[in-house]
C-alpha cells in the first residue's frame, strides 16, 4: 500500500470532490467482504444484515477520507491502493442453524415436532408432538416449508448452507438498481 498524501492547502481543498463517501459510482471500488468458510456468509455480519467493507477511490481522486483513516479532515490524493471510506453492504446473517439438519429433522422426526423445537418454535413443536404432527399432515407441510426455506429460524437469521447447497436469494429493486431502458421496446 502506498503512503496517503494529505495536505491542508487552499488549492488542494478547492480540487477536492468533498467527502470520499459521497463519490459517485465508478469513482471508487469497494472490496469484497471476507467470507467465513464455516458458514459461507460474510464475516462481521450481524442481525442488522449489514457489513462494512473498505472502498478505494480511483487514482488521482482528491477527497476527504473517513475520520477513522485521516482524523485531521484534510483532503487526500489517492492512488487507488488506499482505503478512503467504509461502506455498509447487505449480507447473510447466520446464527448456527443448519439447513440440512433442520430438513432431516423435519423428514424423520417431524411428527414429534423436533424440527420446530430445533428452529426455536417450542409452542408449535409441542402442538405437533401432542397431535403426532397434526396427524402427519403438519409434518408434510413442514417438510415443504423448510425445504423451500419459507420457514427459517425464529431469531430471523438465515440457514447455514453448504457452498453448493440450495440457497435462495431474494432479488429486490431499490434506489441503487440500474434499469437498462435501451433494451425495453
Amino acid at each position: 500500500m502506498g503512503e496517503l498524501y494529505c495536505e491542508n492547502d487552499q488549492n488542494f481543498r478547492q480540487m477536492s470532490l468533498g467527502l470520499c463517501s459521497d463519490l459517485l459510482m465508478g469513482q471508487y471500488l469497494c472490496d469484497d467482504p471476507e467470507i467465513d468458510i464455516d458458514t459461507q456468509s460474510e464475516k462481521g455480519c450481524d442481525n442488522s444484515r449489514k457489513v462494512a467493507v473498505g472502498c478505494r477511490p480511483a487514482p488521482m481522486i482528491i477527497c476527504v477520507p473517513d475520520k477513522r483513516i485521516n482524523p485531521d479532515g484534510n483532503p487526500c490524493n489517492f492512488t487507488g491502493n488506499e482505503i478512503g471510506f467504509y461502506k455498509s453492504v447487505p449480507c447473510r446473517w447466520t446464527n448456527g442453524y443448519n439447513f440440512e439438519t433442520s430438513l432431516l429433522l423435519s423428514v424423520f422426526l417431524g411428527m414429534f415436532g423436533i424440527d420446530r423445537f430445533y428452529l426455536g418454535y417450542p409452542a408449535i413443536g409441542l402442538l405437533k408432538f401432542s397431535t403426532l404432527g397434526f396427524f402427519f399432515l403438519g409434518q408434510l407441510v413442514d417438510v415443504l416449508l423448510i425445504a423451500t426455506q419459507t420457514v427459517g429460524p425464529s431469531d430471523g437469521s438465515d440457514y447455514v448452507i453448504d457452498y453448493y447447497g440450495a440457497g435462495l436469494i431474494r432479488t429486490v429493486m431499490n434506489n441503487e438498481t440500474i434499469i437498462n431502458t435501451e433494451a425495453l421496446p
